[in-house]
C-alpha cells in the first residue's frame, strides 16, 4: 500500500490497530501517543500506537510504502512467550528486505496479545493532531463496542504538559453488546447529526433539540457468494432533518454529506459509490441531485449496485416509517388536485336528496352520525383518504406494481397483480436480509 502523507501513514497505522481490535473476541484498548522531543534541533514527533488486539501479520507492514521514516514494531501473540520486535525500514524497494528482527523480550508467563508500532516523524504535533482526532470521532459513529481509544498528548518531560483524550464509543449509550451493525451505526449517525453543523465534538441544542426531529432510515443489501463475488454486505443509514430557523444550522444545512466507512474504517467517497448514488432515480423520492464535492480519489472499488441498492432499501425505509415524506414529484403533482376532487365529492354528498345516501357515505366516512356534520369535515375527510391512497401507492417499489388501494373498506379485495420484474445488470446477485 502506497502512503502519500505522514498523516496518511499514521491515520493507516491506527485502522489496522482498529482493526484487529474489532476481530478480537474480547474488550480491547488502543492508544495513540505523541510526544514531542524538544532536544533535537528540528522539530520530532514519536509516534506510538499500540493495541491489545489479535496481534498483527507481518505482510501487513511489508507491502506499506512510503519514502521518509522508518518504524520499530512490536508483535504478541496470545499464545506465544516472547514479545517479537522488528525495525521495518520503508525506504527498502524490496519488500522482504523491509523488516529486520530485533531481540525480543520475554513475556514472563503472562497471557496476552497485541501489536505495538512507534516511529519517530520530522514534524509537529498540531500537524498530526487534527487529523488523527478527526479519525477517532469519525470511528465513535460506528460505535463498535469493544473497543476504548485513547489519545495522549505529551509536550516535552513536564507532567502538567501531558494531555489525554479518551474515547468510548458507549458512553451514555444504552446499545447492548449484541446490537447489530446496521442499529449501532443509526445510533451514532443520529448523535452525528445531532452535533453543531455536523461537526464531530460540538452539540448544539440551537440546531436540534431532541432525536424527535430527525427522521431515520435503514437499508442492507447482500451479494450472494459465486463465482463472481465472495459476498459482500453493504449497509446504508439516511438521516434527514427537519428545516431551523437557527442562525447556526441555515451556515450548513443545505448540503447534504456522505459519510463512507469500508471494513469499519472512514475512508474517501470512491467513484464507483458517487455513480451509484447519481445513477438513483431522485425525483422518485422527491429530491433533486445538486452538485458533487469530491472528498478525494480512492482507488477500491465496491459493487456499484449493492450501494444503490442499500441506498434505496433505506428510502424505501424511510416512506414507510414517515408518512408523506419522500414523496415522488408525480404523487406531489396529484395530490394537489386532491382539495378540488373532495370539494366536488362532499358537494355530491350533501345535495343530495336521499337521506339513506347521505346517512351511508357519512357512515363510510368513518364519521358519527349525531355529529354536527358540515361541508368542511366531510371535505377534510375525503382529501385526508385520497391523499393516504396516494402515499400508499407511492411507497410501493417499481418492480411491484399492485392494484391501486381502495379509499374505502371493502369486503371484497381484489388479489394484488405482480409484473414480472427487470433487474439491472448485477442486480440478479443481490438479496435483501429479512
Amino acid at each position: 500500500m502506497n502512503v502519500s502523507s505522514v498523516q496518511k501513514l499514521c491515520i493507516h497505522l491506527i485502522s489496522s490497530a482498529f482493526q484487529r481490535c474489532r476481530l478480537s473476541e474480547g474488550l480491547c484498548r488502543l492508544s495513540v501517543v505523541l510526544k514531542s522531543l524538544p532536544a533535537s534541533t528540528t522539530p520530532m514527533v514519536r509516534v506510538s500506537i499500540s493495541d491489545t488486539g489479535i496481534g498483527c501479520c507481518l505482510e501487513e507492514f511489508q507491502d506499506l510504502k512510503y519514502t521518509r521514516e522508518g518504524i520499530g514494531t512490536e508483535k504478541w501473540g496470545i499464545s506465544d512467550n516472547e514479545i517479537y520486535n522488528y525495525h521495518l525500514n520503508l525506504r527498502e524497494s524490496v519488500s522482504a528486505r523491509r523488516l529486520t528482527r530485533l531481540p525480543s523480550n520475554p513475556k514472563n508467563g503472562a497471557k496476552f496479545s497485541g501489536t505495538e508500532v512507534c516511529l519517530f516523524i520530522s514534524d509537529t504535533i498540531e500537524a498530526l493532531l487534527a487529523e488523527i482526532n478527526h479519525f477517532f470521532q469519525k470511528m465513535l459513529i460506528l460505535k463498535i463496542p469493544t473497543v476504548a481509544a485513547e489519545l495522549v498528548i505529551e509536550k516535552g518531560d513536564t507532567p502538567g504538559l501531558r494531555c489525554e483524550n479518551v474515547f468510548l464509543t458507549n458512553e451514555c449509550s444504552s446499545l447492548h453488546f449484541s446490537t447489530s451493525n446496521i442499529e449501532r451505526l443509526k445510533s451514532g449517525l443520529e448523535e452525528y447529526v445531532l452535533k453543531h453543523g455536523n461537526t464531530l465534538s460540538d452539540k448544539c441544542d440551537a440546531c436540534f433539540s431532541s432525536r424527535e426531529q430527525l427522521k431515520i432510515g435503514s437499508g442492507v443489501a447482500c451479494s450472494m457468494e459465486s463465482h463472481r463475488s465472495s459476498g459482500l454486505t453493504m449497509e446504508a443509514v439516511i438521516a434527514i432533518s427537519e428545516l431551523s430557523e437557527f442562525p447556526c444550522f441555515r451556515s450548513c444545512g443545505s448540503k447534504t454529506e456522505v459519510l463512507h466507512f469500508k471494513d469499519f474504517s472512514p475512508c474517501p467517497v470512491s467513484q464507483t459509490s458517487l455513480n451509484a448514488l447519481t445513477s438513483i432515480d431522485w425525483r422518485s423520492y422527491g429530491l433533486a441531485l445538486g452538485s458533487i464535492v469530491d472528498q478525494g480519489k480512492y482507488k477500491t472499488q465496491p459493487d456499484r449496485h449493492l450501494i444503490k441498492k442499500a441506498v434505496k432499501l433505506a428510502f424505501d425505509d424511510l416512506k414507510e416509517k414517515h408518512a408523506g415524506l419522500l414523496l415522488s414529484a408525480h404523487a406531489v403533482k396529484i395530490c394537489s388536485y386532491a382539495p378540488d376532487l373532495a370539494s366536488t365529492i362532499a358537494g355530491l354528498i350533501l345535495t343530495s336528496d336521499d337521506p339513506e345516501f347521505q346517512s351511508e357515505c357519512v357512515s363510510i366516512l368513518g364519521l358519527k352520525q349525531y355529529e354536527e356534520i358540515g361541508v368542511e369535515m366531510i371535505e377534510d375527510c375525503i382529501k385526508k383518504k385520497i391523499i393516504s391512497v396516494i402515499e400508499t401507492n407511492d411507497k410501493k417499489p417499481e418492480k411491484c406494481k399492485e392494484a391501486a388501494a381502495f379509499l374505502f373498506e371493502d369486503d371484497c379485495p381484489q388479489e394484488p397483480i405482480y409484473f414480472d420484474e427487470e433487474y439491472e445488470e448485477g442486480e440478479d446477485f443481490l438479496n435483501s436480509p429479512d
